[in-house]
């Protein structure tokens, strides 16, 4: 038997919490397995954006997202910032792919300079040496030549720059509907099928 696709998914302290939330749901949804990790500073972004608590302790959130997402058992594992034992700290152990998303400006710096000072970026850089994908969703606007530098040395890397633009030829009527459109650009990255949108040049 095949093992299921594992995403690491990681919240950082940029505004867009609910795109990497609404991420969540749909991989849980597509039957992956998710590793999840977030910052501290996702908590106050979480708290301030979507009126949502992300308990300090890992297990609690795991817990909580667990019965909010309907996971089966084992499907979703929450690690701490420094839990430097997680699978996803070792190159012997990488997931299929990872998305930060909502990146922020200082974690994509980190990042592309090989900080890997917490367990979120060891866990980016785990990614990309070991070749697997990348995904990087930056919430900021303007961007500066350094957040566009930093970018560009991520992309040659083998990383995707995915800034979360959603298109309007869809006719969103809601805002949920343009989270999902960046949502399923994401997943669409990732190899993970979905329903979120109609496609380009799809029938009504």
């Amino acid at each position: 038997m095949t093992r299921p696709k594992t995403i690491a998914v990681a919240l950082t302290g940029a505004s867009g919490m609910p795109y990497g939330v609404r991420l969540v749901e749909c991989l849980i949804g597509a039957g992956v397995r998710v590793q999840f990790l977030y910052s501290q500073v996702a908590q106050v972004v979480a708290k301030q954006e979507m009126d949502l608590a992300l308990p300090a302790r890992a297990a609690e959130l795991q817990a909580d997202f667990t019965q909010r997402f309907g996971a089966q058992p084992g499907q979703l594992q929450v690690y701490g910032r420094e839990e430097w034992f997680a699978p996803l700290a070792s190159g012997s152990s990488p997931p299929d792919a990872m998305v930060i998303c909502p990146c922020s400006m200082g974690t994509l710096a980190s990042i592309a300079a090989g900080l890997a000072q917490n367990l979120i970026e060891r866990a980016a850089d785990v990614v990309l040496k070991e070749g697997r994908k990348l995904v990087l969703v930056p919430r900021e606007t303007p961007f500066s030549v350094i957040h566009l530098e930093n970018m560009l040395r991520l992309a040659r890397a083998g990383a995707v720059i995915l800034p979360p633009n959603p298109g309007f030829y869809n006719h969103p009527q809601s805002v949920q509907d343009l989270v999902d459109f960046v949502v399923a650009r994401v997943l669409d990255q990732i190899g993970v099928e979905h329903a979120l949108t109609r496609r380009w040049g799809d029938a009504p």
